[in-house]
């Protein structure tokens, strides 16, 4: 097993490295490093961006608009984006919505959707989770009953992270509610956000940010057409969705670029006369965290090594990731708040009131970041998948 980069992939780095350093607009990164909420119109923008050089989608077929990557290439990429500081693509649609259509959709349907997904010409989210269906994603009641060559959607989606933005959600909703396991009779739609009946309601969090909301739907109709896969076969489509989701949960690279923030700033905070960086409790704490990423890329890139031999997606060892990566990030961010002290704040300050932007913001993003563990499937649940489809437990 070979954990080295080639000279190729360095050669690879440094091109995209360079293309980043000149395309990143500078208010879109100013907002990601400073932790301040990205608009719609930042989102898409930088995915035009991409779109337009050709790497919105590099895990696509070349026909579809892909790239012919090696997995190693395409770690390094998110990385250097991470890196970058520049705005995350929002993965509802060409990481999820868009692979599950290259595997499970119809051609109509790639012809349809794929190019307006590549292009971001409409902005997708996600509806998996509802008030009773969590983790426990089976328990899901929205129901779709079949009026003629239409399906008619009552029911409630809950934490639809950038629902606001949406304009169209793929949804698991119920179209069979008398059979023997949970996971049956479901079924995965893809429904326009703008059909008569849909109501998208805030949710605003400790944080004061807008970023997930509720979404209602009163007798929804949506064409057949849009059923992806079979009728109640949905269940195979959301755990191939999830396995690309949680491959993306990781994000080392984001992991990196934080880390090397949180010691910058702790040279420049005091304890006892001393830097913070300089404190032996401190340094201990954060030795650990570095010390558990350098373990986590190395997991990764044994991941990466496989998948470039057997030319197969991880299994289900791939939650470690998840597990593990999600860890990181909320350790980063508690100590970055401890390192700011009295001047972080979990709400937003006062109209004019003289403070510390960036150190204000840590305890907002340490509340934010609670929801790592929790989502794509709670760490819970990804111990559980690893003791019963790797260990065999």
């Amino acid at each position: 097993m070979d954990l080295a980069f080639s000279a190729e992939d360095q050669a690879f780095r440094d091109e995209v490295k360079t293309w980043l350093a000149e395309n990143v607009p500078a208010e879109s990164r100013r907002k990601v490093l400073d932790y301040e909420e990205l608009t719609k119109e930042d989102l898409i923008g930088w995915h035009k961006i991409l779109a337009a050089k050709g790497w919105v989608a590099p895990h696509w077929p070349e026909e579809w608009g892909g790239v012919s990557w090696t997995p190693a290439q395409k770690f390094i990429f998110e990385e250097e984006i991470a890196m970058a500081g520049a705005p995350p693509i929002a993965p509802f649609g060409p990481v999820m919505c868009g692979s599950v259509l290259l595997r499970f959709g119809t051609d109509e349907q790639k012809k349809r959707f794929l190019p307006r997904i590549y292009n971001c010409d409409d902005f997708w989210v996600q509806g998996y989770s509802e008030p009773g269906a969590g983790s426990d994603l089976a328990s899901l009641k929205t129901r779709a009953d079949r009026d003629g060559d239409h399906y008619v959607i009552n029911g409630q989606k809950i934490w639809t992270t950038l629902g606001h933005y949406g304009d169209w959600i793929f949804c698991l909703v119920r179209t069979d509610f008398d059979t023997v396991k949970r996971q049956e009779g479901i079924s995965f739609v893809l429904v326009d956000m703008n059909t008569p009946g849909i109501t998208v309601r805030p949710l605003v969090l400790l944080d004061e940010g807008h970023e997930v909301n509720e979404v209602f739907f009163e007798n929804v109709r949506v064409p057949v057409e849009n059923l992806v896969h079979e009728e109640n076969q949905g269940w195979t489509v959301a755990k191939y969705l999830l396995g690309f989701e949680r491959l993306n949960t990781g994000r080392i690279g984001g992991s990196k670029r934080e880390l090397i923030r949180l010691k910058e700033f702790a040279r420049t905070k005091h304890r006892n006369g001393r830097p913070l960086i300089e404190d032996p409790r401190f340094i201990d704490r954060l030795t650990r965290i570095e010390v558990e990423l350098m373990a986590l890329e190395v997991t990764n890139m044994r991941f990466i090594d496989d998948m470039q031999r057997t030319g197969q997606p991880p299994g289900p060892e791939v939650s470690m990731l998840k597990i593990k990566g999600t860890e990181i990030q909320q350790s980063l961010t508690e100590l970055l708040m401890m390192a700011a002290g009295p001047s972080a704040r979990s709400f937003k300050a006062l109209d004019y009131e003289d403070f510390d932007t960036f150190s204000a913001s840590t305890a907002a993003r340490y509340f934010n970041y609670r929801k790592a563990s929790i989502y794509a499937g709670s760490n819970e649940i990804q111990r559980n998948i690893i003791a019963k489809m790797a260990l065999g437990l």
